[in-house]
């Protein structure tokens, strides 16, 4: 039991992380497609729709306990994308915005690892996946 209620708390902490992220660029499309823009990503607004529902869809499926390992999977893929995407060789100069980009960087990996762990351990006891009894992909 209590291998289920860690995996549940580490569910729960990475859902904490993706659904306000994903609320806030849906909410937020144009600041979040200006972002995209800036770093000269093409259809900036569909991307900022796209990339919010990843967040918010992925964080909610994750929290339930559904598709645990094939979800935590794609998300991992996303935060080293997103990460390298949007913090590699960024800060124009400035070290203090470039300390900042380098340290969201390593943050994106370390949480891409903890995803990955997440999707070998599954689920847990306490998600749809084992309340329904499906076998994750």
């Amino acid at each position: 039991m209590l291998k289920g209620l860690v995996l549940l708390a580490a569910r729960l902490l990475i859902a904490v992380l993706f659904v306000p992220a994903g609320v806030s660029t849906l909410t937020n499309i144009s600041g979040s497609a200006g972002y995209f823009a800036g770093l000269g990503l093409p259809l900036p607004t569909l991307l900022a729709i796209v990339v919010g529902l990843i967040e918010l869809l992925g964080g909610a499926l994750v929290m339930v306990g559904f598709q645990v390992t094939l979800v935590c999977a794609g998300l991992a893929l996303f935060a080293v994308a997103a990460g390298f995407i949007g913090h590699y060789g960024q800060g124009g100069g400035d070290p203090a915005l470039t300390f900042m980009h380098q340290q969201a960087l390593m943050k994106d990996i370390a949480i891409s690892g903890g995803l990955l762990a997440l999707a070998a351990a599954g689920g847990g006891a306490l998600s749809l996946d084992r309340i329904f009894g499906r076998r994750p992909i």
